[in-house]
């Protein structure tokens, strides 16, 4: 006796779906297309790009990042069956310029779709100490930078993110066709949360006390050109170099100069420098997160949330009005 037929329909659909989620999650890229439980492998390089690809993608996709929760991206050093995953990805979602050995595997991939987030808005030039050009500045460029030495931290600007997440759900689009209309309207939405958050952050730093900030690396030009701040960076936008004895003199004569109250450090690099010329300048310390990866001493589960931490970070050190 067929059971089934004994069933009302939506129980019936509802348990095959089940079955059908049960498949596609245990199954490779063997999984049947037709039945719909192959869902896109999407690999991307580090968390920024992770966020994109499950906030556009949702179910339709499976996404896996290159970069372990807790890792400093600009250190990846990619294991084998990583470089294997990049081969058998149906979708590869990176940021050239801020991890060489990530870049390197990504041009020898076989992957039939790569996109380059560099490529989806404009990348600028910051000087390695927030604008203002510094001899030696040069030396601090990471050497995984686009040769032009552009900034690579896009994703720290929500207008530039915006940007972004249009072309990466347009490329959605294209690479995945029997989803488009889900790709355009989850980058809608998405888009319009960004909206949100730039124009909190457009209000919430609009009268400040100060309009500098000091932070470990400089990670964070364009977010200081989009809201009038001045970033003075410890180190250059490679977070390992060392800072000289003059910069840090330097920076003490800015931080009194520019009534500044905070040094902030990161959570992935180390906060050595930053506590040091802090207590030096009798100065607060505080974090504000470059979003490179999110851990349990992340302050919010996920984009949205620590880029508001950050807000209110900056907020507190700047003198909000």
């Amino acid at each position: 006796m067929n059971v089934r037929r004994l069933l009302p329909t939506t129980v019936a659909a509802g348990a095959a779906a089940l079955g059908l989620m049960a498949v596609s999650a245990c199954s490779s890229a063997g999984a049947d297309d037709s039945a719909g439980g192959d869902k896109l492998k999407v690999v991307t390089s580090f968390y920024p790009m992770q966020y994109l690809a499950e906030q556009i993608g949702g179910g339709h996709v499976s996404v896996s990042t290159l970069t372990p929760p807790g890792v400093e991206p600009h250190d990846l050093e990619l294991k084998p069956r990583q470089t294997a995953e990049l081969n058998e990805a149906g979708y590869i979602l990176y940021l050239k310029g801020i991890q060489p050995a990530v870049d390197e595997a990504i041009d020898q991939s076989e992957a039939k779709n790569k996109v380059d987030a560099a490529t989806l808005t404009k990348l600028e030039h910051h000087g390695t100490e927030g604008g203002h050009s510094h001899e030696g500045e040069e030396e601090h460029a990471h050497e995984g930078e686009s040769e032009a030495g552009a900034d690579p931290h896009i994703w720290l600007d929500p207008v530039k993110y915006a940007e972004v997440a249009k072309g990466v759900g347009a490329s959605l689009e294209k690479a995945d066709p029997d989803h488009a209309a889900d790709y355009k309207k989850n980058t809608e939405a998405l888009v319009k949360k960004l909206d949100g958050l730039n124009a909190k952050f457009r209000t919430g730093l609009q009268n400040t006390a100060t309009k500098t900030f000091i932070t470990t690396h400089a990670a964070f030009g364009y977010l200081a050109e989009r809201y009038g701040l001045d970033q003075e960076g410890i180190a250059g936008i490679d977070p390992e170099s060392e800072p000289s004895p003059a910069r840090i003199k330097e920076l003490q004569t800015i931080a009194k100069a520019d009534k500044v109250s905070t040094v902030f450090f990161e959570t992935l690099a180390s906060d050595k420098t930053a506590k040091t010329l802090a207590a030096d300048a009798g100065l607060k310390t505080d974090v504000l997160d470059p979003l490179e990866g999110i851990t349990d001493k992340s302050k919010g589960d996920d984009y949205l949330q620590v880029m508001e931490s950050n807000l209110a970070g900056l907020q507190k050190a700047l003198g909000a009005k």
